[in-house]
């Protein structure tokens, strides 16, 4: 697996491991459930899709799921991962996914995370991101707009979901500041 590690300073986006399994069944709850992975989990569940997110590194796969780690111990946060194919998308673009765990939100990690896993997608060969919310999740909505995505229209799954779609290109991190290090991908095999 490629050691892949993006920082900008407060947070690093590094592959989720088999070692984050405890830790990201103690951050679920019930928002991340809802909006995110759709049903309960179970240790035995996370352990296998953590299995699973190695996999797709090593592979290369069209998933690509990250820790967003915070701290000197890299504590993870919550989880972001870039999925390179999904039906319904367009050549080139890229879902983008995310959710932190209850006591990290509502400090803008989510937003960094964002950023810094578009950097990571536009050295993949990503041209386009999307973030596809359903309307109900104010929340996810402001954590896109914050990122400089923009609305870009409302669809509906076959099961009847509204999800909207926000876009952003790939290859412009909005809200550089300067002197803030906005990290580089280092990869090594």
């Amino acid at each position: 697996m490629h050691e892949v590690r993006l920082s900008d300073g407060l947070i690093t986006i590094s592959p989720l491991r088999p070692d984050d399994a405890e830790a990201h069944f103690a951050g679920e709850d019930e928002p991340l459930v809802r909006w995110l992975s759709g049903s309960p989990s179970t240790l035995k569940r996370v352990r296998a899709y953590l299995l699973h997110c190695e996999e797709q590194w090593t592979t290369a796969g069209p998933l690509r799921a990250f820790g967003i780690r915070v701290g000197a111990q890299e504590t993870l946060a919550g989880t972001i991962d870039l999925r390179f194919e999904l039906p319904g998308l367009a050549p080139g673009q890229v879902n983008v996914a995310y959710g932190l765990y209850p006591s990290w939100r509502g400090r803008g990690l989510a937003t960094r995370a964002v950023d810094l896993a578009c950097r990571y997608g536009a050295g993949e060969g990503g041209r386009e991101a999307v973030i596809r919310v359903e309307p109900d999740n104010a929340a996810s909505a402001a954590v896109a707009r914050r990122a400089g995505f923009t609305h870009d229209r409302r669809t509906r799954t076959e099961d009847g979901t509204q999800l909207d779609w926000y876009i952003r290109d790939m290859r412009v991190t909005p809200g550089d500041t300067a002197g803030v290090d906005t990290g580089r991908a280092s990869r090594s095999a």
